[in-house]
């Protein structure tokens, strides 16, 4: 990593999701600069003068609006550029039009930097993670999505208030696709060491079927009902987005459920999805083999023949493109 300035991240897109992740980072002073790019030049600037104006209260950074050459150097490229998800709408449903930018992006960053490290936080996350992948060249490690880290931090949230427990106390993950056929993978959930069920018994709740139900619903309808609310989702994944960074930036060596391209893990392969990976200084180091009952198991492999179909028809579209 000796060619990347690792206090640099590079950001492509300043909608929602973007700008609140700049601001995420200002806050979190783990870069030093931040380059903010988008097709809209002067939605670029305007969201780096705002952010520029509270530095003053944060720590003391660069952060500018600017060009792919600006990406050079960068360590961390974040690209949330995409299609905004409408009500009504599912995250596969932005496939075509997001798949189409990034055709145009990802070989604009790939000109100017060979060594950093891509962070897909754009939606279908895992679509998008994979065509980043082939487009790009990069090594596996260091091209992942943002997967469901967004999905299990809102699962932690409510069987917390569920629970009436800190919520960072709860370790679970919700796996396989960010979007309609995510998995919660509640054989290897638990409080603090203890057995999900059991901690459960000793709050007072006995109807363990009808609590999973309804708590995995909640997570993977939290999206919908946010844009139903609001059109756009963005300080959860901000806040997502921050934490990957910190664990990159740190060397933390975290494990996170990011996306990445499955190269026969658990029988998959040929497609990006989410299982929960030590995150350290060089992307994704290895992924964490939990534990999964056989229903859990059958419904990741369900989930991976989703998102497979999705990038055979990506593929049988795109292959005369000889990048693609």
């Amino acid at each position: 990593m000796s060619s990347v300035n690792v206090r640099k991240a590079a950001i492509v897109g300043c909608g929602f999701v973007g700008s609140a992740s700049a601001f995420a980072l200002m806050e979190s002073g783990i870069f030093s600069e931040i380059v903010l790019i988008d097709a809209d030049r002067n939605k670029a600037e305007g969201e780096a003068l705002d952010i520029s104006h509270g530095l003053p209260f944060a720590k003391p950074m660069q952060i500018y609006a600017g060009g792919y050459e600006d990406v050079s150097d960068a360590y961390v490229i974040i690209v949330t550029a995409g299609a905004g998800q409408k009500p009504g709408e599912t995250r596969l449903d932005l496939v075509q039009k997001n798949v189409g930018i990034f055709k145009s992006i990802i070989p604009e960053i790939v000109k100017y930097n060979h060594n950093g490290i891509l962070l897909v936080v754009a939606n279908p996350v895992d679509i998008l993670t994979y065509t980043a992948a082939r487009l790009s060249g990069f090594p596996s490690n260091r091209v992942f999505g943002s997967g469901t880290v967004l999905d299990t931090a809102r699962l932690k949230y409510l069987l917390g208030e569920h629970l009436d427990v800190d919520n960072r106390s709860v370790h679970a993950f919700i796996i396989g696709e960010h979007g309609d056929s995510e998995i919660a993978a509640w054989s290897s959930a638990n409080v603090s060491g203890i057995p999900l069920n059991h901690f459960c018994e000793m709050r007072g709740y006995f109807d363990h079927s009808e609590a999973m139900k309804r708590i995995a619903d909640d997570v993977k309808n939290s999206a919908y009902e946010i844009i139903e609310k609001k059109r756009a989702t963005y300080y959860g994944i901000a806040m997502s987005v921050r934490r990957i960074c910190e664990a990159i930036v740190r060397d933390e060596k975290s494990i996170l459920p990011v996306s990445v391209v499955q190269n026969g893990n658990r029988g998959i392969s040929g497609v990006a999805l989410s299982m929960p990976a030590i995150v350290g200084k060089n992307g994704v180091e290895a992924q964490v083999p939990i534990e999964l009952n056989n229903e859990e198991e059958t419904a990741l492999k369900e989930s991976s023949e989703t998102l497979k179909k999705v990038i055979n028809d990506i593929l049988e579209e795109n292959k005369n493109e000889k990048l693609f």
